[in-house]
This record gives C-alpha cells, sequence and structure tokens, in this order.
C-alpha cells in the first residue's frame, strides 16, 4: 500500500514546477546574485495584494502579526501563507518519521530521496489547505460570495506556491534557503522600522495622507529611539524606559545568540595516510542551529490559526470561545492557545504595574512548550537531516580520516560520535528554544523567537561566505569580510 502510495506520489511532484541544480559550479558572485534576485522577488510579492479581501479594518490583520514575523509572510498580500506550507509539511513528516509511524530510514539515500519528495508533495498540498482554512476562519474576511472566496483561495494558494519555487531557488542557485531568508528580511525590516521610524504606525497613517503619517502628542512615532528621546526630554522617566526595554532586550538576545553560536566541542581527526597531519572538527552546542525553532514558531503560529476554528457568538463583552481558547476580538484571553501564546513584553506591563498571576503562569507554560517541542524537533531533525551520527562518520570515513586512536571503522567512529551528537541536538534544542521564549516574553523587537532567528540567520551566512574562496567576489563583499 505504502509502495502504491509513494509511486503516485512521485508520479505527482514530476508534473509540479521545480528549480533544477545548477550544472556547473558556480562562482561567488553568481550565487550572491541568485539570492538577491530571490529576496527581490520576495519582497514584490509581499506588497501585491490580493483580489477580494474586505481591507476596511486593517487592525484586523494586526492580529497575525507573529504568524507573519516567523513564517516570512504579508497579510492581504500574495505573500500571506509565506513560508508556512513548507515548514508545516516538515512538521508533518518530522513527526511521522521520527515517531516511526512512517519507517523510512533517512540515514540512506533511498529515504532521504523519499522524505524529500513527500515533502515537496505536502509542502504543496498545504498550499491550497492553508488557503482554504485561511478564507473559512475568517482570518481573511472576503468582499464578494462564494466565487469571490475561491478566487481569494487560488491566490493565496499560486502565492505560496511560488514562495516553495523561490525556496528551491535559493536552495540551489544561491546561498542558505529561502526558508532563512525570507524569515531574516521580514524580521529585519520590522526592527528597522520599530527602531527608526519617524512616521506613524498604521491604521493611522494612510497611504497617500503623508499627514496622518506624521507624529502628534496623540499619535508618537513608531520608532522607539523617538519615543525614548522625545520622553527624556519631556522628562517622562517611566514612559522612556518602557520604549528603551524592547531595544534593550533585542540587544539581550543578539550577544547571548552570537555567543551560543560559538559554543562547541572540538573531535581531532587525522588523515588515515597521512600520519602527522590532521585537524579539529567542531560539533557545535546548537547542533542543529535555528531549525527547531523554526519548525516550533510554525507550530505555535497554526495552533493560534487552528483555535480560531469553531467559534461561538461573541457575548455581551465581545468575547467570543471556541474548543481551543476565547478570543477578545483577535486577542486570545483564555484556553489552552492562551497558555501556549507568549505574554508579550512582560518586563513593560510589570513597569507599569499591570502584570497579572496569569501572565506569569502564561510565561512559564510558554517557555516550557517552546523548550521541550525544540529539544524534541531538534532529536527528529539529526534523523532525517544526515546529521546523525551514522552518516557523519560515513563521510569522515569516506574522506579518508579517522578519530585518533579508534580504528578506521565507520561504525566505531559512529560509537564515537553517538556519545556528542544526540546529547548536543538535545540540549542545544532546548537551550535554543528556552532562548527564543525568554525572549518573547521581554518584549525583544521582531518578536523574541524572530530576532533570534535572524541573528543566527545572519550569522550562518557570514560564516558560510567566511568559507568561501572571495576572490572573485565583489569588491565590496571583500572588504566586508577583511580580505
Amino acid at each position: 500500500m505504502e509502495l502504491n502510495l509513494t509511486k503516485h506520489v512521485e508520479e505527482f511532484v514530476k508534473y509540479v514546477p521545480s528549480v533544477k541544480k545548477p550544472t556547473y559550479k558556480e562562482t561567488v558572485n553568481s550565487r550572491l546574485k541568485w539570492t538577491g534576485i530571490a529576496l527581490l522577488l520576495y519582497f514584490i510579492l509581499s506588497f501585491v495584494q490580493v483580489y477580494g479581501l474586505d481591507t476596511s479594518d486593517p487592525q484586523r490583520m494586526q492580529q497575525f502579526q507573529f504568524y507573519e514575523i516567523v513564517l516570512g509572510s504579508k497579510f492581504g498580500s500574495l505573500m500571506t501563507l509565506g513560508i508556512g506550507p513548507i515548514v508545516t509539511g516538515g512538521i508533518l513528516l518530522q513527526l511521522l518519521v521520527g515517531s516511526k509511524i512512517i519507517d523510512w530510514d533517512t540515514s540512506k539515500e533511498e529515504g532521504r530521496k523519499k522524505f524529500n519528495t513527500w515533502n515537496k508533495f505536502l509542502s504543496i498540498a498545504l498550499c491550497f489547505i492553508e488557503a482554504i482554512a485561511f478564507v473559512l476562519a475568517g482570518a481573511l474576511p472576503v468582499t464578494g460570495g462564494a466565487g469571490t472566496a475561491v478566487a481569494v483561495m487560488m491566490q493565496l494558494a499560486a502565492g505560496a506556491i511560488l514562495v516553495v519555487l523561490l525556496d528551491e531557488l535559493v536552495s540551489k542557485w544561491g546561498f542558505g534557503s529561502g526558508i532563512s531568508l525570507f524569515i531574516a528580511a521580514g524580521v529585519g525590516s520590522q526592527v528597522l522600522i520599530r527602531v527608526l521610524s519617524p512616521f506613524v504606525a498604521p491604521p493611522v497613517c494612510q497611504s497617500g495622507n503623508l499627514l496622518s503619517c506624521l507624529p502628534t502628542s496623540t499619535n508618537p512615532p513608531t520608532g522607539l529611539l523617538w519615543v525614548f528621546a522625545l520622553n527624556i526630554l519631556s522628562a517622562n522617566a517611566a514612559p522612556a524606559l518602557i520604549a528603551a526595554l524592547p531595544i534593550a532586550a533585542t540587544i539581550i538576545v543578539f550577544f547571548v545568540a552570537v555567543y551560543m553560536q560559538n559554543i562547541q566541542v572540538e573531535i581531532p581527526l587525522t588523515y588515515a595516510q597521512m600520519r602527522g597531519f590532521g585537524r579539529s572538527w567542531g560539533l557545535k552546542l546548537l547542533y542543529t542551529s535555528n531549525i527547531p525553532v523554526i519548525l516550533t514558531a510554525a507550530l505555535v503560529s497554526n495552533m493560534q490559526l487552528v483555535g480560531r476554528f469553531g467559534l461561538g457568538p461573541a457575548d455581551a463583552n465581545g468575547i467570543a470561545c471556541g474548543p481551543l481558547g476565547c478570543f477578545e476580538g483577535g486577542t486570545v484571553v483564555s484556553g489552552l492557545v492562551y497558555y501556549l501564546t507568549a505574554p508579550g513584553n512582560l518586563l513593560g506591563q510589570m513597569v507599569q504595574g499591570t502584570a497579572t498571576s496569569p501572565e506569569f503562569v502564561r510565561a512559564l507554560t510558554y517557555m516550557a512548550f517552546m523548550a521541550v517541542s525544540a529539544m524534541l524537533f531538534s532529536r527528529f531533525w539529526i534523523t532525517t537531516s544526515g546529521m546523525d551520527a551514522q552518516t557523519v562518520a560515513e563521510q569522515i570515513s569516506g574522506a579518508g580520516m579517522q578519530i585518533p586512536g579508534y580504528r578506521k571503522d565507520a561504525h566505531v567512529m559512529a560509537e564515537v560520535l553517538n556519545r556528542y551528537i544526540p546529547a548536543l541536538a538535545a540540549v542545544g534544542g532546548l537551550l535554543v528554544g528556552l532562548l527564543a521564549g525568554s525572549a518573547d516574553i521581554i518584549g525583544a523587537l521582531g518578536t523574541g523567537t524572530g530576532m533570534l532567528l535572524t541573528v543566527m540567520i545572519v550569522y550562518q551566512y557570514y560564516e558560510e561566505l567566511s568559507s568561501q574562496r572571495l576572490d572573485e567576489a565583489h569588491p565590496l563583499v571583500r572588504r566586508l569580510f577583511g580580505e
């Protein structure tokens, strides 16, 4: 049964548009060019509005800010779904393969091929499923009847499929992955706006009306630096402190993330045929990098969306309840979803004296969920991505290297690496989940999770570019890396 189903999926994927790998070795400039093209297309598509949406209530879109940031989406545009279908498909396969419900040996080429084929199939299928879910759940209000709703669904699905193709373009022709690139781009732009923008935020600021965007005494600027400076000049200490806290939290997250990136265990290696020559190989504490946080953030975002299904009519206080939680407008106020979402700027609430006991309980449950989920995803990821001890040992053995003091045998090296890799995956996932949850709670800009992901992504790009031969790169790139 499974074999027949896999064959049907493989046949289907053959007809899905895809980006082929280059048949020649690309230069650094070429890879940078394609990465830039993909990023430019992503930004252009994020400004193309979906036809048929009711945009009369701009604040309705604000409730999905977390989803936008961690999944590189832009609500109301062709990029509404962002990388959601790709990441959600990955989560489903991670859970099914990691729990052995689907028994694929992803340490072998055949198992990884099946995993990638099904990942592509699920990503495309989820483009349509999530588009339908967003419209039916009322996340995107439609102006017309059933025909307009179907048209909106098709536009959302088409935009998501373009994201899948852009991700392939970056992965095969550029640097890194489209998933990471789009998250970093979205969060980076949000952080710059929140820190430096001298204008008032929407919906007060209306497109085509510059005067409505100018700050007043009742509508302060979006940029927190401006708010901080204005309150300092006016001798308003408390508002100045509240404006400074998110900036300070963002700086703390930046330095902690960079510090954690550099913690590693050194494994000595020697060349079997050339005694006396060797090198050390670093196993990083964050062995699976930012993948566990991306998967966990996607899980949280999807739970927030699913929590809006089945909501009953609002009561006299404007609160509507469903199986997973109660919502007041677009804000969750109780239920399971409430305790699995971050309370926001808890430090700011403490300074203002508005923090309550349920908010502290909510902070603890959210941090625990982020930490445990990231740890589990990290353990699952090493078995499905070729990062497990056996696969790494075979790669080391194939390169003609061995661990000093042990026989040149892949199984022996795998036993040695098994002392480190599973533990690093679990501990690294746990720590990065705790850091992401803590950053969300203390109110880091771009959400703590988004900021953490961006720092890790940018650092990875720096490491990848540093390892390249930059002789033929643009002079500006060489100067940036001190060459």
